[in-house]
């Protein structure tokens, strides 16, 4: 019997129609009504055409390579630049005081433009959200990239990958397992990791198999929405014989993600105050409502436009988050809320930040969870009862490092490379199409970045390396604050005149 893949290949190699789209714009062969993967597979005169036929195997001296919806993927690559979880010299599991991947070379991508990848979801349009997914794979796999993002023409000396990290938790549960079944179809040796099974094994680590614990995913809506985290979590209990009463809580984390990376949409460092285009969480929100009646609990930091506010603060008419420290109270309360409300939930042991984003503030998740658990009312504790003196925080990226690492060595892939070859690219929006619609700022508008229509394959961004023009300044500061390490790497690479 055919797989549902093939049978989508060959239904979408049939009547293509294709339209020119203005001049200027590049591959200017626009496929309408289609999907992403025939294209990529059956195509040649597309830009998102990959040869498979010609696809490099078992080059153990080529890249690896990552994507993420933007910068959060930055803490995936920072852990396993770092990782030192085998001898270098035997592979036998024990650290050496020598970095496991020194010798490798990797590839990022962030798809800046597209980002955040979790609110696809709430905005009922699953279908691009996958097809931004498969244009990333395309962009690891493929050659072109453009120099500038005014440059007309794309360059087309960008290698191929080795191995292919999804550094994205959203992406992850929507796109892995069609990326597989494509990478088989198509005959890639090219292994795929996602982030997800990585940060369950690190959750259940913590917890023995006969123990009571709750475990919370704090992760993005559209990582949330997909149950990705707690099937996991499920099968993985149920293969090793977990027996003790586990409860699983998930936390959608509206905004965070956005804000982490500086999206107008949830943070403007200019406003004082309400913004009409606020997206996250209000006292009147369709998915993440501030309560006003606990509006005490969240600890919000109100000086210096950290919240917007119109009336005031015991009783605002209007309430806009606009600090991430504030972001991330607001989504701890309401975790915590949850496990208040929860008739038998066993106290909170593990916090899986589902989110790639979610580690560069590792810190202020820790100093807030502990200033929750000492929270009083009336001389009592609030959420004590339903939280663990000390509450793990499992980040995923140190399992997907290992799973990297052993997939290599199993496949005797393992490169003598240099670490600072690395190549890390954005993406912008393609000023060159003149369908695309963006702000003041030159950005995606809310309406076009999720209102867009899946299967009108055309060059809605251009893929362009990191430089002081396309990474914003409070970025490199926020990468050079917390992963050093990687961005040593970006500022090598920029150095270099990419």
């Amino acid at each position: 019997m055919r797989s549902a893949l093939q049978k989508w290949i060959t239904l979408g190699g049939m009547g293509f129609l294709l339209l020119s789209c203005a001049a200027g714009h590049h591959g200017d062969l626009r496929v309408l009504n289609s999907d992403i993967r025939t294209v990529m597979l059956t195509q040649p005169q597309s830009f998102f055409h990959v040869d498979t036929a010609a696809y490099p195997r078992h080059d153990k001296n080529l890249p690896i390579g990552m994507f993420d919806s933007g910068s959060g993927g930055l803490t995936v690559l920072d852990a396993v630049v770092n990782f030192d979880g085998f001898d270098n010299e035997d592979h036998t599991p024990r650290g050496d005081g020598i970095a496991d991947f020194s010798r490798e070379k990797f590839i990022y991508l962030g798809d800046q433009a597209n980002m955040p990848y979790g609110d696809y979801a709430l905005e009922d349009n699953l279908p691009l959200l996958k097809e931004h997914i498969f244009k990333d794979l395309q962009f690891l796999l493929g050659s072109r990239y453009y120099r500038t993002p005014a440059s007309k023409e794309p360059e087309r000396d960008k290698l191929p990958v080795k191995a292919i990290v999804i550094a994205c938790n959203t992406a992850t549960a929507f796109g892995k397992k069609d990326i597989e079944a494509f990478m088989d179809h198509a005959r890639l040796p090219v292994k795929v990791i996602g982030v997800i099974d990585a940060g369950v094994r690190g959750a259940l680590v913590h917890l023995r198999p006969s123990e009571d614990g709750a475990i919370a995913v704090m992760a993005t809506p559209g990582t949330v929405s997909s149950k990705g985290y707690p099937q996991a979590l499920r099968e993985q209990m149920a293969a090793l014989g977990y027996s003790g009463h586990i409860e699983i809580f998930q936390q959608p984390g509206h905004g965070l993600a956005g804000a982490i990376d500086g999206e107008g949409a949830f943070l403007d460092h200019e406003a004082t105050a309400p913004r009409a285009q606020y997206k996250g969480p209000a006292l009147a929100h369709a998915h993440a409502v501030i309560d006003a009646t606990i509006l005490h609990r969240y600890g919000f930091d109100y000086s210096e436009n950290r919240m917007l506010i119109d009336g005031a603060s015991e009783a605002p008419r209007a309430l806009q988050i606009n600090a991430i420290e504030n972001y991330i109270a607001y989504n701890l309360v309401s975790l915590l809320e949850q496990l208040r409300r929860a008739p038998t939930s066993p106290p909170l042991k593990v916090i899986i930040l589902g989110c790639t984003h979610y580690p560069f503030y590792e810190e202020v998740f820790r100093a807030k969870l502990a200033a929750l658990y000492d929270y009083q009312e009336q001389g009592l504790y609030v959420y004590r009862p339903c939280m663990a003196a000390e509450i793990v925080l499992v980040d995923p990226a140190i399992h997907t490092a290992r799973e990297l690492y052993e997939h290599l060595e199993a496949r005797q892939l393992l490169a003598d490379n240099r670490l600072a070859q690395s190549a890390f690219f954005i993406s912008v929006p393609n000023r060159d199409n003149p369908a695309v619609v963006v702000d003041a700022a030159g950005n995606f508008t809310w309406d076009y970045k999720y209102g867009r229509r899946a299967g009108e394959i055309q060059e809605y961004v251009k893929c362009v390396p990191f430089s002081r023009e396309t990474v914003p300044l409070e970025t490199q500061k926020r990468l050079q604050r917390s992963i050093p390490k990687t961005h040593e790497l970006i500022e090598l690479f920029m150095g270099r005149g990419n």
